[in-house]
């Protein structure tokens, strides 16, 4: 999964949720769109289960869905079954993960052959009876991933036809069915997509061509907006929007921005604010949850954090202090009061000896900061297949203010793209940030990649990794 360095020189709160008035008009909605499908024989099967009442927060009292392809994976690995039982999501990247595939999908990939059906009726004997999450990454947009290579997409950039038909309509008939009202279906939408079109796009040194296009087409926007209102539609479906992270947006020409952009999208195409429960960061990603020896109001010797070279003048040092200032951003540009976060912890514990027990020498603000850390990476902007990290905290129901869960969203051990090029017909190309030996690019301010060796295509189990993973958890296992 693609993730970009943000540029040059955004604040933060707490949150108290309100039981959400749109649950009513949500819920009518969707009556509609289940009768509609039901007449036309679309849906079929019968209820199994009661629908489920709309919740605030869906992971509040409930278990998630855990991916037996992946389980199966993580348990195979040395040490790997102390996490095999985690839940993760399941990546929708290609048309044909919808009824399933015999090969990987694409960045996050569900690395096995199961379709969408077959995960939610895995999920259903998995519930038993209890509230049950399942999340669902939906990444097939036109040009996705326009600003990298190791997760583009299927579509081209002018495709937004054959999104909407081939690829929305069949996973919201899915949803719909009513065998599946019982449970929580968590959507994540559309990793990087609105992100790219702020930072990546223009006069700015990050610019690429791709992003350029679909930024002038629409269709990143177009997209959302119809995943949004068909999948929001549906009672039990709950939409979180990526949100990039803060080692992306946490600048000040990129946070209002990306939550205007994000907003322009939730009201495209038919949809509404009121079909967007949510936001996801660090999808994928990296960044530490909280950085406790380093705060962005500290200073060292007249000098503040924000003028280190690790800070680079960001607003925040950590990915749990910019979600909640998102929130409040989202909340500013329109969205409504009660929305939640999600923040991905797959891969950005840190763990392991490298680990900084305490600050580091006031020495420099540099040292200072350097020496505290606990992301290790050479750069923030760096995202392929990160040497040092480990798994995160485990995944939690409403762990902090303004939160609803920490989640497993990326499948750790699944490749973010390959060390060298590799033919391939999944559409991937080849992404030097993936190469360990790599210096660079304007995005990460021409350091070295960071990337392991060996990677396999993007989706792939890569075994390698996933040791390190669990060599370097924290907490540890």
């Amino acid at each position: 999964m693609r993730r970009t360095a943000a540029q040059l020189p955004v604040r933060q709160h707490d949150r108290s949720r309100a039981v959400r008035p749109r649950v009513r008009a949500a819920a009518l909605a969707a009556c509609a769109v289940l009768a509609a499908a039901g007449a036309s024989g679309t849906v079929p099967g019968p209820a199994h289960a009661a629908p489920a009442a709309r919740v605030d927060n869906p992971y509040a009292g409930a278990g998630v869905y855990v991916n037996p392809e992946w389980s199966a994976k993580a348990a195979a690995e040395p040490g790997g079954g102390k996490v095999a039982g985690q839940p993760t999501g399941v990546w929708l990247d290609r048309i044909a993960a919808i009824n399933g595939t015999g090969g990987t999908g694409g960045t996050g990939g569900t690395g096995g052959t199961m379709g969408l059906r077959g995960h939610l009726d895995t999920a259903l004997r998995q519930a038993a009876g209890r509230p049950l999450v399942v999340q669902l990454v939906i990444y097939n947009l036109p040009g996705r991933d326009c600003a990298a290579l190791a997760s583009n997409g299927e579509l081209g950039p002018t495709e937004i036809d054959s999104y909407k038909t081939r690829y929305i309509d069949p996973i919201a008939a899915v949803l719909a069915d009513p065998k599946y009202a019982s449970l929580r279906i968590v959507t994540a939408i559309e990793i990087d997509s609105l992100p790219n079109l702020v930072t990546n796009t223009g006069g700015r040194p990050t610019a690429t061509p791709q992003c350029d296009a679909m930024l002038a087409n629409g269709n990143y926007v177009k997209g959302v907006g119809y995943a949004l209102d068909k999948l929001g539609a549906v009672p039990n479906v709950y939409n979180y929007i990526d949100a990039g992270h803060h080692g992306w947006i946490g600048w000040d020409d990129n946070f209002g921005a990306t939550a205007r952009l994000l907003h322009q999208a939730a009201t495209a195409e038919g949809s509404t604010v009121d079909k967007v429960h949510g936001f996801i960061t660090n999808t994928a990603n990296y960044s530490a949850l909280k950085e406790e020896n380093v705060a962005i109001g500290d200073s060292v010797a007249g000098r503040s954090v924000r003028e280190s070279k690790w800070v680079d003048w960001n607003r925040y040092t950590d990915e749990l202090s910019f979600a909640q200032a998102f929130r409040q951003e989202a909340v500013r540009a329109g969205f409504r009061p009660d929305v939640g976060m999600l923040i991905d912890t797959s891969r950005n514990g840190w763990g392991g000896s490298a680990r900084p027990a305490g600050p580091g020498p006031r020495t420099s603000v540099d040292a200072y900061v350097d020496g505290g850390r606990y992301d290790r990476r050479i750069h923030v902007g760096n995202w392929c297949n990160q040497a040092g990290a480990g798994l995160g905290e485990r995944p939690k129901a409403a762990p902090a203010a303004g939160i609803d869960a920490y989640v497993w969203m990326k499948p750790p051990g699944e490749s973010d793209g390959s060390s060298t090029a590799v033919p391939n017909d999944e559409g991937k190309g080849f992404d030097r940030m993936c190469d360990p030996s790599y210096e660079g690019n304007p995005r990460n301010k021409y350091h070295r990649s960071g990337a392991l060796p060996g990677a396999p295509l993007s989706g792939h189990w890569f075994p390698a990794q996933f040791r390190e993973l669990l060599k370097n958890a924290y907490p540890a296992l």
